[in-house]
């Protein structure tokens, strides 16, 4: 018998668990892109490799992390104190700079439960600085781990993390940011048992399954609210930066009683450049925006997607093969998944879905050496923009939405770190879209170099605008400026080119689009 009480007193130990993983990998941690940023997810699971807990971090490593513990558990054979790396995308990852550590957990020496923690490094190396290139294969865009024990029986295998460092740009950084991911494990080992010791195996693990199944039970409950049917809808990544363009997603979510199908098999093959989204990818995309349908209260675990089938069709931009390039896919091609699923859902319940976000991340690498230091630094972020209206209310204005959830770096942690000064950092008035309610509005960042360096932007956005619903208006595409001698140069969504100290780099994104017709 389920004890109410107790099944919420689980389900808030197991999150606290997550949450407190994330405060020492961030606390712990060197690089500002995990420090500031708090780009990483912390997570728990049980001997299956069923997601049990997840801290509330980032979104498109919902489905993709638990395809990591799964393909490490049929790879590798485990021992008490061992932790295993991984980062390929075809094994479970997402992209190359997202690298996971996965820890067993052991009871009365049996294997019982697995910790694990995904964080972005700012470099793995690959052919230009923060291992974000424009590039035609995976191997031109980082050091690709498969899973492999990085930690044996507690000790750090110094041979696998010199191969490792001795293929980054910024080795003492990256190592500080492994050194973490090992502390943040090592207090989720510490606290299961801790919870094991308090309540017994059996206890736990009773209340580990009763919280998948209540979780499923909601979800299932929620998807019968949406009436049965059939809703398609498609959208088109602009470009992969390397000639191609208007690369369609397309998706039909059938809605049978309790149970949805997502169907994406009609989407556009694979591409050149790295916008290819593994099945990973689409799967956290999808689970997202059902996830995002619950209220805020359900534990988020594999109960919840369990009533959610997801297919694709090998060899297309949802589900590449390798050697295909992902690393934009990760971050680009997620957000245009999202807003697919989100548009085909509000032709079944409207007044539940926004109009679309500004449907890319921005990202930009920037790399060189530190003329003050003489040491290698790269530096990695994604920048927010306009959300989307609702049947209720604006958009927020200078926000991340949907699969990242990173916050920005601090002008004075930049500067500090980095030879760069920031110029601009503002809300860009009046680009979200016009309606009933207004989308929210973008943001401009404006960095100016105070050292040579290589920048590469990969963004979206710039020329297919994020629609509006409903009579709402799409809300401005989003621009890439560089300012040399004071002159502007408008670039293209994807661009890697070497800048030299004091040149502008101006980063302008997309704003949200409107909600209902502005006149009604």
């Amino acid at each position: 018998m389920i004890d109410p009480i107790l099944l919420e007193v689980f389900k808030n130990r197991t999150s606290a668990i997550a949450e407190e993983m994330g405060v020492i990998l961030q606390r712990t941690s060197y690089s500002p892109n995990i420090k500031e940023r708090r780009d990483f997810s912390c997570a728990i699971f049980n001997s299956k490799g069923e997601l049990i807990a997840q801290a509330a971090h980032i979104p498109v490593h919902l489905g993709s992390m638990p395809m990591s513990v799964l393909e490490t558990i049929k790879s590798i054979s485990f021992e008490e104190g061992d932790m295993v790396v991984l980062n390929d995308p075809y094994k479970g990852g997402t992209h190359l700079p997202d690298i996971t550590l996965i820890a067993p957990v052991f009871i009365d020496g049996k294997l019982q439960f697995f910790v694990a923690n995904r964080a972005h490094h700012s470099d793995i190396g690959g052919a230009s600085p923060g291992s974000m290139p424009i590039s035609n294969s995976i191997f031109q865009e980082g050091f690709i781990i498969p899973p492999v024990k990085l930690v044996k029986k507690g000790q750090i295998d110094k041979e696998i993390f010199s191969l490792i460092k001795n293929n980054v740009r910024t080795p003492e950084e990256r190592e500080g940011d492994f050194n973490a991911q090992i502390m943040a494990n090592i207090t989720g080992i510490k606290r299961l048992k801790e919870l094991v010791q308090k309540y017994s195996l059996k206890t736990v693990n009773l209340y580990m399954n009763a919280l998948l199944d209540y979780s499923e039970k909601i979800m299932r409950n929620k998807i019968k609210e949406i009436p049965d049917g059939a809703y398609s809808y498609e959208d088109y990544m602009e470009d992969d930066g390397l000639g191609n363009t208007e690369i369609k997603i397309a998706v039909e979510i059938s809605i049978k009683n309790d149970e949805a199908i997502v169907d994406f098999t009609k989407s556009d093959p694979q591409t050149e450049g790295s916008i290819n989204a593994v099945k990973a990818i689409t799967m956290s995309a999808v689970y997202y925006v059902f996830r995002s349908l619950l209220s805020s209260d359900v534990p988020t675990n594999a109960g919840c997607f369990k009533p959610i089938k997801v297919i694709t069709r090998k060899g297309t931009i949802v589900d590449c093969t390798h050697p295909a390039a992902v690393s934009a896919g990760n971050v680009e091609t997620s957000q245009r998944i999202v807003d697919v699923v989100l548009g085909a859902l509000s032709k079944a319940i409207p007044e539940e879905i926004p109009a679309a976000s500004q449907g890319t991340m921005n990202n930009i690498t920037i790399g060189g050496i530190n003329p003050e230091t003489d040491q290698s630094f790269t530096y990695y972020e994604t920048i927010g923009g306009g959300m989307g209206a609702s049947v209720k209310t604006d958009g927020e204005s200078a926000i991340q939405s949907h699969m990242t959830n990173t916050l920005n770096t601090p002008v004075e942690a930049l500067e500090f770190e980095y030879p760069f000064q920031v110029v601009r950092y503002s809300i860009r008035k009046n680009s979200g879209g016009n309606g009933f309610h207004r989308g929210g509005d973008g943001i401009i960042r404006e960095i100016k170099l105070l050292a040579d360096a290589q920048v590469t932007v990969i963004s979206e956005r710039r020329k297919i605008a994020p629609y509006g619903l409903f009579g709402g208006e799409a809300g401005e595409t989003g621009k890439n400026i560089v300012i040399k001698n004071g002159k502007e140069e408008i670039k293209p969504s994807k661009f890697s080119e070497k800048l030299q100290a004091g040149d502008i780099i101006r980063i302008e994104t997309p704003g949200g689009g409107g909600y209902g017709n502005p006149t009604s």
